[in-house]
C-alpha cells in the first residue's frame, strides 16, 4: 500500500482551478493578521495568563509566553514558507501531503477537525455563559438558558454560530471584515485595562520572580497534584514527583499558554483566498504575531504585578478580573466581561473558517467525500459551511463541555512539528520552486523547532496524550477503511486534473 504516497506542488495548485470547487481570492495581509490576532486574543488573554502564574511559573509566566511566543512563532515562519510557495487551503494537511506523504498528511488534516471542531463548541458555549454573565453584571435580566421538562438548551451558542455561519457563506471578505471591526474594539479594551493596571502594579510582587519548586500536592488548586492523569507526560515517565514552579513550571506554564496562540494554522489554510498569497500571507502572519505575542506578554505582565501570584492561586478560578478584584477595582469587572464578550465572539468566527477550509481540502482531495468541496456562486463551500455551523451549535448548545485546552494544544503542537519538519524535506525535493519567503538556517532551526514543539508537547497531561491516542486510533480506521481508496492521487484522476489546466493555460495564452 503507497500510504506515503505525496502530491506534487503543480497536482496541489491545480486543485484549485477545479471548476466548481474553487474559492474566491479577496483577502488582503491586513485581513489575515486580524484574523490571527481574533482567534489568538480571545477569553484566553483574560484568563490563561492567570492560571498559568497561579498553578505553574509565578511571575515567570512572562518567560513562558515568551518561551511559547518564540515557538510558536519560529513555526510560523514555516508556515510562512510554505503558504508563499504552495498557496492552498489545508494549511499544515496541504503541507504534509506535499512532502511527508499521505497518510501522514491525513493524521494532520483529522487532527485539526478535532482541534476546531472542539474549540468551537467550547468557545461558543462559554460565548453564551459570559454573555449571561454580563448581562448580571450590567443588571439586565436576560437568561439565554430554556428548559423544556428535563430538557435543557442554550440559545446563545446557537446564535453566535448562526451569525458568524450566515456571513461565511456570503464570502469570507464580509465575515472577515465584521470580524475586523469587532478585533479592533477587542484590542482597544485590552489596552485599555492594560494600562489601567499599570497603576496598581507593584514591584514586590515580582519577588521572587522564578518562585522554588515545589511538591504538586502542596498546592490545593493545582490539577497537577489531583491525579497522575493530570501529570506532565515527561514527568510521569520518568518517575518524577509531580511538582510546579520553578524552571518545570515555567515549561509547563509554556505548554499552556501555547492555548494562547493558536489560530496561524487557520490564517494559513487562508491563503487560498487571499490575493497576492506570495506576499500577503507572509506579511500576514508575522504581523498578527508580533501583535499577540506585546499583548499576552503586556496582560501577564500587568495580572502579577498586581497581585502576587500565591493570592492568585488561592482562588477557584484566577483571571485578569480576579486580580482587579483583589486590589479592589470591581468597577473593571463590566469592562472586562465585556471584552471576554467580544473576545469570544471573533474567535468562534476564524474557529469555523478553519474547520470548513481543512474539510473542504480532505474532501476536494477526495480521502472525504467530494460532495463536501462544492462551492456556490459566493465562492464558498455552502452546504459545508452550513453543516460545519450546525454540527458546533449543536454540541455547544445541548452538550455539557469541558475546555479541553489541552487537546487543541496537543494539536496545534503537531502540527507545527510536522510543518517544520517538513521545510528540509521540501528543500531537498524541490529546490527550484520559487519562495516568496525562505525559513533561514535550513535544516538545522527547523529541526529546532520541531524539537521544541515536540518537547511543549511532552509537558502536556498524560491524559491529554491518551485522548490525542484514541482520536489518532479512530482516524487511521477511517482512512483505510475510506480515505485510500477514494484518494484523487491514488485513483490517478490528480494527473488528469494538471493536464485539463495546463492544456486551458495554453489555450488562453
Amino acid at each position: 500500500m503507497q500510504i506515503f504516497r505525496t502530491k506534487s506542488v503543480e497536482q496541489t495548485i491545480a486543485e484549485t482551478g477545479e471548476e466548481g470547487r474553487t474559492l474566491k481570492r479577496n483577502l488582503t495581509w491586513w485581513d489575515l493578521s486580524i484574523m490571527g490576532v481574533a482567534v489568538a486574543v480571545g477569553a484566553g488573554i483574560f484568563s490563561v495568563g492567570a492560571q498559568a502564574a497561579a498553578f505553574h511559573a509565578g511571575p515567570a509566566v512572562i518567560i513562558s509566553f515568551l518561551i511559547a511566543g518564540v515557538v510558536c512563532g519560529a513555526a510560523v515562519m514555516c508556515y510562512a514558507e510554505f503558504a508563499s510557495m504552495i498557496p492552498v487551503a489545508g494549511s499544515a494537511y496541504t503541507f504534509t501531503y506535499t512532502t511527508v506523504g499521505e497518510v501522514v498528511a491525513w493524521i494532520i488534516g483529522w487532527d485539526l477537525i478535532l482541534e476546531m471542531m472542539m474549540a468551537g463548541s467550547v468557545i461558543s458555549k462559554y460565548w453564551g455563559v459570559y454573555l449571561d454573565d454580563f448581562f448580571h453584571l450590567m443588571g439586565w435580566g436576560v437568561d439565554t438558558n430554556l428548559t423544556f421538562g428535563s430538557f435543557h438548551i442554550d440559545v446563545a451558542p446557537i446564535i453566535i454560530v448562526a451569525f458568524f455561519t450566515v456571513l461565511l457563506v456570503f464570502g469570507t471578505k464580509i465575515g472577515a471584515r465584521v470580524d475586523g471591526a469587532m478585533t479592533v474594539l477587542k484590542i482597544a479594551i485590552v489596552l485599555f485595562v492594560v494600562i489601567v493596571g499599570f497603576f496598581y502594579v507593584k514591584m514586590s510582587n515580582f519577588t521572587p520572580f522564578i518562585p522554588p519548586s515545589q511538591p504538586a500536592d502542596s498546592l490545593p488548586g493545582s490539577s497537577v497534584a489531583s491525579d497522575v492523569m493530570n501529570q506532565p507526560l515527561w514527568q510521569w515517565a520518568t518517575g518524577m514527583t509531580p511538582s510546579v514552579y520553578g524552571i518545570p513550571g515555567i515549561l509547563s506554564g509554556a505548554a499552556l499558554v501555547f492555548f494562547a496562540f493558536l489560530g496561524f494554522d487557520v490564517v494559513a489554510t487562508a491563503s487560498e483566498e487571499t490575493i497576492d498569497p506570495h506576499r500577503n500571507v507572509p506579511l500576514g502572519i508575522g504581523v498578527g504575531m508580533g501583535l499577540i505575542i506585546v499583548m499576552y506578554m503586556l496582560v501577564a505582565f500587568v495580572t502579577t504585578g498586581m497581585v502576587s501570584y500565591s493570592d492568585l492561586a488561592k482562588q477557584d478560578s484566577p483571571s485578569l478580573a480576579t486580580a482587579f478584584e483583589l486590589v479592589g477595582a470591581n468597577w473593571a469587572a463590566k469592562i472586562i466581561s465585556f471584552g471576554i464578550v467580544l473576545g469570544l465572539a471573533t474567535v468562534v468566527m476564524v474557529l469555523l473558517l478553519g474547520l470548513t477550509r481543512i474539510v473542504f481540502a480532505m474532501s476536494r482531495d477526495g480521502l472525504l467525500p467530494r460532495g463536501l468541496s462544492k462551492t456556490g456562486k459566493h465562492g464558498t463551500p455552502v452546504a459545508l459551511q452550513i453543516g460545519v455551523g450546525v454540527v458546533v451549535a449543536v454540541v455547544a448548545a445541548c452538550f455539557d463541555i469541558g475546555v479541553l485546552a489541552d487537546m487543541v494544544n496537543i494539536g496545534t503542537l503537531s502540527a507545527f512539528t510536522l510543518v517544520a519538519i517538513s521545510i528540509p524535506i521540501m528543500r531537498r525535493k524541490r529546490p527550484e520552486l520559487p519562495r516568496a519567503f525562505r525559513m533561514p538556517g535550513n535544516p538545522w532551526v527547523p529541526l529546532l523547532i520541531a524539537l521544541a514543539n515536540l518537547w511543549l508537547m511532552l509537558n502536556l497531561s498524560v491524559l491529554t496524550w491518551l485522548r490525542f491516542v484514541v482520536w489518532l486510533v479512530i482516524g487511521f480506521a477511517i482512512y483505510f477503511g475510506y480515505g485510500y481508496w477514494h484518494a484523487r492521487l491514488g485513483k490517478g484522476t490528480l494527473t488528469e486534473t494538471l493536464s485539463a489546466e495546463t492544456d486551458k493555460a495554453i489555450n488562453t495564452d
